[in-house]
């Protein structure tokens, strides 16, 4: 089930990752929008714009996605399940999983969502499985 879990964060953050750097499905609707943000740029710093600050979360939040979706994976397939062994790392993947339903909930669309509650539910039901 852990790994289920995992297969569905990989899945979305994969899609997501593509969707970045491929076709427009995560560009505004308004494309003179898009060249507004490719020319402002944040309070933060002028070294970068709205634009390529936007690819760049978009990015990072897909490989943390896949980093996820690996890193648990391999702990739950690892002979002994080492995952099991660890419960503040095990804990950790839940409240990841969590936050990122939150977030899907609160800031993102349906599919995301869908796919983040049932990793939430497959992962959880792994964990109690494994502990019970």
């Amino acid at each position: 089930m852990i790994v289920a879990a995992a297969l569905i964060v990989g899945v979305l953050g994969s899609l997501h990752l593509v969707y970045t750097f491929s076709g427009s499905r995560l560009h505004p609707r308004d494309e003179s929008l898009i060249a507004r943000m490719q020319e402002v740029s944040p309070r933060l710093t002028r070294q970068t714009t709205i634009w390529r600050a936007g690819l760049g979360f978009h990015a990072s939040h897909s490989l943390g996605a896949l980093l996820f979706a690996a890193v648990f994976a391999s702990l739950a397939l690892t002979p002994g399940a080492p995952l099991f062994g660890m419960p503040v790392v095990a804990l950790a993947g839940a409240a990841y999983l969590l936050a990122m339903l939150v977030l899907a909930h609160r800031f993102w669309f349906r599919i995301p969502f869908r796919g983040l509650a049932a990793a939430n539910v497959l992962y959880l039901g792994g964990l109690v499985a494994a502990w019970i």
